[in-house]
């Protein structure tokens, strides 16, 4: 969308949006100004070796053996090259190499996300994986390679925006249905784009706490997002739409 002009067809003065919650308190209203949402990243490190005969594991270079030192070397990178006041996660999610009991293979694939509030900390978490996964390699006589892939920045929220939509909210709901102090977390958003572009906020609606799952076979609990089990609360379908008419409304008043 951003890349087809998105903005530059519908011009607009400010962006929201909304985002349900489970196990947050339904009607429930979550704000948080600044980094709210971490950027998504994917990454493939490539180990090549030399494949060979399992029995005759000195005539080869075995890559698995470089794959296991390297999960380990890559922890690392969060644990003593970050501040742990700026928080980070690198996970690794996939280890692939071989396909038969007697084969040393050839090469060995690790994969997985790293997540960051900044660009900054993005910057430099890259530039260490990639001197791990070139340089360790090289100690066992391999190769390594990092193919590393920026998916989706921070989510940030603009602090007159966030100021904005949590007292729409106070206004319409009440200010016990507010609550300002919502931590950030890791997972990620698309909407973070559009934030790029255009000041505005994303925020949070209360899921609840799976009260609404009982009279389905669900069972009991705030199924959290994305579990195949996930059932929305539909009584919030009409807060939420409430919510957006109000927005709207303050917003064209006090232009």
């Amino acid at each position: 969308m951003m890349q087809d002009g998105l903005f530059e067809k519908f011009p607009c003065d400010a962006i929201f949006g909304m985002h349900n919650m489970p196990g947050m308190p339904t009607n429930q209203f979550g704000f948080r100004t600044g980094p709210a949402m971490a950027s998504s990243n994917r990454w493939d490190i490539v180990i090549k070796g030399v494949g060979g005969h399992a029995a005759q594991p000195h005539r080869a270079v075995d890559p698995i053996v470089v794959a296991a030192d390297m999960v380990h070397a890559l922890q690392t990178v969060i644990s003593r090259s970050r501040d742990p006041l700026d928080s980070a996660v690198l996970s690794i999610t996939q280890v692939h190499a071989g396909d038969a009991y007697n084969v040393i293979p050839n090469e060995a694939v690790l994969r997985g996300t790293v997540r960051t509030y900044t660009t900054e900390a993005l910057d430099k978490i890259e530039q260490d994986m990639r001197r791990i996964a070139t340089t360790l390699p090289q100690v066992y006589g391999g190769t390594g390679e990092l193919r590393f892939v920026r998916a989706y920045p921070p989510l940030v929220n603009w602090e007159k925006e966030t100021a904005f939509a949590a007292q729409v909210a106070r206004d319409t709901f009440g200010d016990e249905a507010v609550d300002m102090t919502i931590p950030a977390f890791m997972g990620a958003e698309d909407f973070s784009f559009f934030l790029e572009a255009k000041p505005g906020c994303y925020l949070f609606l209360g899921n609840g706490e799976g009260d609404h799952r009982l009279a389905s076979y669900h069972g009991m609990g705030p199924c959290q997002l994305h579990n195949s089990n996930y059932d929305f609360n539909d009584a919030l379908l009409p807060v939420g739409a409430t919510y957006w008419v109000k927005l709207v409304q303050a917003f064209f008043e006090q232009a």
